[in-house]
């Protein structure tokens, strides 16, 4: 047994760690049942399928902040996904609402790679080389921290669903964009609109340095030098595989793919728009999928009338979204019965407030 293993095994009461996935399946809507209205749990994509069969709501990152902002009935809130969205729905929650998140190691490394201090370093530079033209942009999939930072200096959340649209509003109000933290899905999308690449610079946030040669006055957007641990691990090679192997296949792939790859495939967009394309593609038709291996394995076993695999054969599951599993989802319901529920996510009340300044913004658009 690993040492995470031996963590996890620690961790979990020893009831819990008798049970069979029977047993525990059954507690599980048991606890639902019994809380009824009371219990919400809504579950992103990319969750296991041993988790995802008891979510109220399941959704890419708008679908669940837009279900989030909008459910105001529920006492308890069990998301069934990673830190930053348990954050986004302590937010947007209300102030009898209560967020869980089952295991608290269920973090985003893209996330982890935009720091506070970071970001407040950068934007005294920034500012002091470019003045007061640039507004602050953060994908959802940042810490609150970040988000309140885009709050109170005009700024926006956006997700891959909203992208280009969120963009289109930013490029309204100032003259230029920092992006944070994805570098890909920055630069994806702004050269969807027709912004050159020769208008994109790069933010090192651990050199502190602007990665660009040429008249700084041509920039339009920095890009935080950040990215998905996952989908960057889709590449050319694949792509190549794909053509040479299967050329009859689709190839369809998540905005926070590299620039190439997305460049080089047939169809890009958020995970909402893959699963939508791929259900509603001809019966018969291949698609190869370069997005997080959970969606992609519960698409083969929906999509049965067409071909469906990763377009990296060699890829992996998220490691932070499989830290959610049956075992702690039962701990976290069964807690809620208890005098303090465990593992509750709360936004200090300041950073809550200028968070949701930033998400209420993107949410109106």
């Amino acid at each position: 047994m690993s040492v995470l293993e031996s963590f996890q095994a620690a961790a979990l009461p020893e009831h819990i760690k008798a049970m069979s996935q029977q047993e525990m399946e059954e507690r599980v809507w048991e606890i639902k049942r019994k809380l009824g209205p009371r219990l919400f749990m809504p579950g992103h994509y990319y969750q296991k399928d041993e988790v995802i069969q008891f979510a109220d709501e399941t959704g890419d990152s708008l679908q669940l902040a837009k279900t989030g902002a909008a459910n105001n009935g529920a006492e308890y809130i069990v998301f069934c996904g990673v830190h930053f969205m348990a954050e986004t729905a302590d937010i947007l929650s209300e102030a009898n609402q209560t967020v869980l998140l089952p295991d608290l190691r269920a973090g985003c490394s893209m996330a982890d790679m935009a720091e506070i201090s970071q970001l407040e370093k950068a934007w005294k530079k920034l500012q002091g080389e470019f003045g007061d033209t640039i507004i602050p942009l953060t994908y959802v999939n940042s810490t609150a921290a970040i988000k309140a930072f885009c709050g109170r200096n005009q700024g926006a959340t956006l997700t891959s669903s909203n992208a280009e649209n969120m963009l289109a509003w930013a490029f309204a109000q100032k003259e230029r964009i920092l992006f944070l933290p994805d570098q890909h899905l920055g630069r994806n999308t702004a050269y969807e609109m027709g912004l050159p690449l020769e208008k994109m610079a790069v933010w090192d946030p651990i050199r502190e340095t602007l990665e660009w040669e040429g008249d700084a006055e041509q920039v339009r957007m920095i890009l935080w030098k950040g990215h998905c641990s996952v989908h960057e691990k889709f590449t050319m090679d694949n792509v190549r595989q794909v053509r040479k192997e299967n050329p009859d296949a689709s190839v369809i792939v998540h905005p926070e793919c590299m620039f190439d790859v997305v460049q080089a495939a047939d169809a890009a967009g958020s995970t909402n728009k893959i699963i939508q394309t791929i259900r509603e593609a001809p019966s018969g038709s291949t698609w190869a999928v370069g997005t997080e291996m959970n969606l992609v394995h519960r698409l083969m076993q929906e999509e049965t009338d067409k071909t469906v695999y990763s377009l990296n054969p060699n890829m992996c599951p998220c490691l932070t979204m499989n830290r959610i599993d049956l075992p702690h989802l039962l701990w976290s319901l069964e807690s809620i019965s208890s005098p303090a529920p465990h593992h509750v996510i709360e936004v200090d009340p300041a950073t809550k407030h200028e968070a949701w300044t930033a998400l209420e913004r993107m949410l109106q658009q």
